[in-house]
Parts: structure tokens; C-alpha cells; sequence
């Protein structure tokens, strides 16, 4: 690859991360991973 496309790549993975962030860092997402994960454990244990 030549040194544009390594640009280019790089600044469609650090928007895709932002991205990423931002979504797991919503309040519903959050809840809903705190929901599975509370879930997950109470199977196991129960």
C-alpha cells in the first residue's frame, strides 16, 4: 500500500473507533449490556 492509502485507512479506522465509542457509551446500550451481563450471573449462580 502506499503512504495515501495508509492515510486513508487510518482515518476511516479512528472514525469507525469514535463511532464505536459513542454508541457504547449511550445510556440504552450501557443498560443493555448491564441487563445481559446481570442476567448472565444470575443463571450461573441461580
Amino acid at each position: 500500500m502506499s503512504t495515501a492509502e495508509y492515510a486513508v485507512g487510518t482515518i476511516a479506522a479512528c472514525a469507525f473507533a469514535a463511532l464505536l465509542f459513542k454508541v457504547v457509551s449511550s445510556p440504552e446500550v450501557q443498560e443493555m449490556l448491564k441487563s445481559l451481563i446481570d442476567r448472565a450471573l444470575n443463571t450461573a449462580t441461580g
